[in-house]
């Protein structure tokens, strides 16, 4: 069994939207895997939407218990504090929730792309 996080833009689960920066995002699709099945999917508010405060997010992420964070975009910061947690982290996704999570469990996307947004606190990585 694997748990993965989505960051997206709404609570519309598997058929809502890929967000393009992590911590900002409004919710976040929890997903558990077995193999290639979805087992089960939790949406869940980003409590620090309105008031991103870097850091939070990695540790919210944590105490879920998942092993893999998707995101559009995220800072190296971030991205090293996920690591640090043995969080995986993909980024670079884009588009629907469903169709990017069936193509990570059908290994077809991993690792970190260069985030296209930029970030306040002065981590731009592009």
């Amino acid at each position: 069994m694997k748990k993965i996080a989505l960051a997206c833009e709404d609570n519309q689960g598997v058929n809502g939207q890929i967000s393009q920066h992590f911590g900002r995002c409004p919710y976040y699709l929890i997903v558990d895997v077995e193999g290639y099945e979805i087992k089960k999917t939790d949406s869940v508010s980003n409590p620090y939407y309105n008031n991103h405060v870097p850091g939070m997010v990695p540790q919210f992420i944590n105490k879920r218990g998942v092993d893999v964070m998707i995101a559009g975009g995220m800072g190296p910061r971030a991205i090293d504090m996920f690591t640090n947690l043995g969080i995986e982290v993909v980024t670079g996704a884009i588009g629907n929730v469903g169709n990017v999570l069936q193509a990570y469990l059908r290994g077809e996307i991993s690792g970190v792309q260069p985030c296209q947004h930029d970030h306040p606190e002065g981590h731009n990585q592009r």
